[in-house]
């Protein structure tokens, strides 16, 4: 099988950490070569939390500038600031709903404009989809499972060699009882969302 290069980027808190552990566990279950590693920056402050996935069979956990076959963002800034890992040909998928650092709200700093953020993001990848993750995730009944919307999205564009139905099975194996339910709901209305991107032409599709 082909090997894909998938990096998520998150800030800590927003359920990158769970995201991969699900992904893992869907490639055991599927009987495919994984490989993670995780990056954490002060994650209980809001530091940055990134995590490579390399499926197939590859020696190294690194993924390169310019390597990544997927990128998930769940914070818009963060997408971007991962942008030196994609190409032509990646994949892009990012929340819309940012989260702007300390900096940002003492006034020290500006948080970029969404629309010239999409803008550069789709002229140096393949294809981005770009959706208000908070609301939707808050439509399934809980704004944690911000994570699960952006996983439904992730396999809808069947980047990955992971189908919906095994991936739906690892939510099941590492998400409480109590979360269940929610993060069902919150995976199937990130994959439906996705699923209505307009395709490469126009690249984007908002909620």
């Amino acid at each position: 099988m082909d090997t894909k290069r998938l990096i998520l980027v998150a800030v800590g808190g927003q359920g990158n950490l769970l995201a991969s552990r699900v992904l893992g566990e869907a490639a055991l279950l599927a009987g495919i070569p994984v490989r993670m590693s995780e990056i954490h920056g002060m994650a209980q402050r809001g530091g940055v939390v990134e995590s490579s996935l390399i499926f197939g069979d590859a020696k190294s956990t690194t993924i390169s500038d310019a390597e990544a076959d997927v990128l998930v963002g769940f914070e818009p800034s963060e997408t971007l600031r991962a942008l030196n890992k994609c190409n032509l040909r990646t994949v892009v998928i990012t929340n819309l709903s940012p989260m702007p650092p300390f900096t940002v709200a003492i006034g020290k700093g500006t948080y970029p404009d969404l629309g010239r953020l999409q803008d550069l993001i789709r002229s140096k990848t393949g294809k981005l989809i770009a959706l208000d993750g908070i609301s939707l995730a808050r439509a399934a009944g809980n704004v944690l499972s911000l994570n699960m919307v952006l996983l439904g999205a992730l396999i809808q564009t069947d980047t990955l060699p992971i189908d919906k139905d095994t991936l739906i099975e690892a939510i099941k194996m590492t998400t409480k009882q109590d979360f269940l339910d929610t993060n069902l709901k919150a995976f199937e209305l990130g994959f439906s969302t996705a699923s209505k991107d307009p395709g490469p032409k126009d690249q984007v599709f908002q909620v």
